[in-house]
């Protein structure tokens, strides 16, 4: 057994481990799910399931990962370790954004949360920071792959930081977006970060292997909660932690363009708002029965388990037709 698979199941039973332990108290402060009362009726029986679990996830990858740079440097390998901390840098920066937005919605019931211009400028802050840590202490190139062509293009560095915070912002604000059905963003998201490793163990990034190694543990632990009838919900603290290892990796790996393919239904959830809010402006009807997607199919009688497996099934295509035109 190799070293980042025994991470991932070290990830992943301390994820259960903290699950047991965080959902009570998570109940016990009343943490709970708010639902739309214009959304699917089916929801609404979901209303006070604790949310916020995306700390447990959080808390599993900042002990590992930890665990992980003391390895590495004691190994020798100084370099996979130091290369370690920008993606985590950036995955709990997006988390506690989204922690700090969950906190003043569901723990001191204000339910405008956080502000929206005051959450973006937290956002931008942080990808910011990542991609110019990445040019200047990584001395990563602006060099982006091109699937269709298969070659690198070098972009301008004046061009190249707002393509990637754009990148990042999109891609989380993607994933977040997609969290709306039980299980549906951990299971489309374990798929996509799974295909991104294997990029990673193709293209010889260490660091990359190991950092999607113990995601993917997390992930799967906090799904083993999170199927229907889910005991615990993500929230934005997870949304926008999986949204930022995500788009991370992919810059790292300088294969952003990809996620077009393997992060398809995200894009498509993504999508289906800004369709749906731009026509409702234009003609005043809906295209879609309700946006994001995954509600449009719900209440066209497809049940939750349904969405899920489609959706995942769709992203394990993708994820292997992209394996195959890299």
């Amino acid at each position: 057994m190799d070293f980042q698979t025994k991470l991932l199941l070290l990830t992943f039973v301390i994820t259960v481990v903290l699950a047991f332990i965080l959902i009570p108290i998570l109940k016990k402060l009343k943490v709970g799910q708010i639902e739309r009362n214009d959304g699917p009726q089916s929801h609404l029986k979901k209303q006070g399931t604790p949310t916020m679990g995306g700390i447990i996830m959080i808390i599993a990858i900042v002990i590992v990962t930890i665990g992980a740079y003391l390895y590495y440097t004691k190994k020798g390998e100084v370099q996979v370790a130091k290369n370690l901390i920008p993606i985590l840098g950036l995955t709990i920066g997006y988390g506690c954004i989204g922690f700090v937005d969950d906190f003043i919605k569901l723990v001191l019931k204000n339910t405008k949360g956080l502000k929206p211009s005051l959450k973006m400028l937290g956002l931008l802050f942080v990808s910011v920071a990542f991609v110019v840590y990445l040019l200047k202490v990584v001395n990563l190139s602006t060099q982006t792959y091109i699937p269709i062509i298969k070659q690198y293009l070098t972009i301008p560095v004046f061009a190249y930081i707002p393509f990637a915070v754009f990148v990042i912002l999109g891609t989380t604000n993607a994933v977040n977006l997609t969290d709306g059905v039980d299980g549906l963003s951990s299971s489309v998201c374990i798929i996509i970060i799974a295909c991104l490793a294997i990029i990673g163990m193709i293209l010889g990034v260490k660091e990359i292997v190991v950092f999607c190694a113990i995601v993917i543990g997390a992930t799967i632990g906090f799904l083993m909660f999170n199927l229907k009838p889910a005991k615990v919900f993500m929230g934005d603290t997870g949304s926008l932690f999986l949204g930022g290892v995500i788009s991370g990796v992919a810059l790292y790996l300088k294969m952003p363009l990809i996620l077009v393919l393997i992060a398809l239904i995200p894009v498509l959830e993504a999508l289906s708002v800004i369709i749906q809010v731009a026509y409702f402006k234009k003609t005043g009807n809906r295209i879609f029965k309700m946006a994001p997607l995954h509600h449009h199919f719900e209440l066209s009688g497809w049940s939750e388990n349904k969405v899920v497996i489609v959706f995942s099934l769709v992203t394990l295509i993708l994820s292997a037709i992209t394996l195959q035109i890299i």
